[in-house]
């Protein structure tokens, strides 16, 4: 009897090495997105941005009044493009949600579009479509919407990219409180180098 508990003491650190998780040393494996990665696009250009040091030229309207323009010599990116990681479909408890069709364009082209699908109401984007030409996404659109018992908010948003870099933006919306008028609302950003 002891020399079997002996044997199963001796044995409990090579058990127990081989219960743990990835060495220190080890290289992590990063998870493919499943879909279209929004955020890691948007990473990729705040840090771009950011290091060239890019002005944006804003347009706003709303409630449908005139639009106001105006050069913002000295932008945060992060915070400018916050409202588009709204469109990020590649959470954990996104997956599956989401039906993907793919066309081909005359001009050769790719449309890639994500499509909510029915039951999937905990996903806030309903359709996610990105145009690309080779492995470049040249444009990206998204709605999104909101709702719970006191707010309902819809969301155009838009980015155009050339060559990898992001030129200009958009987002066109509707926000709804209770006991309150619908507020419309309109904004654009020109990427200046």
């Amino acid at each position: 009897m002891r020399k079997a508990y002996g044997a199963w003491l001796g044995a409990l650190p090579l058990l127990l090495a081989g219960c743990e998780g990835p060495q220190a040393g080890a290289p992590a494996v990063a998870a493919q997105p499943l879909y279209f990665d929004v955020k890691g696009l948007l990473d990729r250009q705040i840090k771009q941005l950011d290091q060239a040091r890019t002005a944006t030229l804003k347009r706003v309207s709303v409630r449908g009044g005139a639009p106001e323009t105006v050069r913002v010599p000295a932008v945060k990116w992060a915070d400018e493009l916050q409202l588009f990681f709204q469109a990020d479909i590649n959470k954990a408890a996104l997956r599956g949600a989401y039906a993907v069709d793919s066309a081909r364009l005359p001009d050769g082209r790719l449309r890639r579009t994500y499509t909510r699908l029915p039951g999937h109401d905990i996903a806030p984007v309903s359709r996610l479509a990105v145009l690309s030409a080779g492995a470049a996404a040249e444009e990206i659109t998204a709605d999104v919407d909101q709702k719970n018992a006191l707010y309902s908010a819809r969301k155009h948003l838009r980015l155009d990219l050339r060559q990898g870099l992001l030129t200009g933006y958009a987002v066109q919306g509707t926000q709804k409180l209770v006991l309150f008028d619908t507020l419309r609302y309109a904004a654009a950003g020109q990427v200046q180098r």
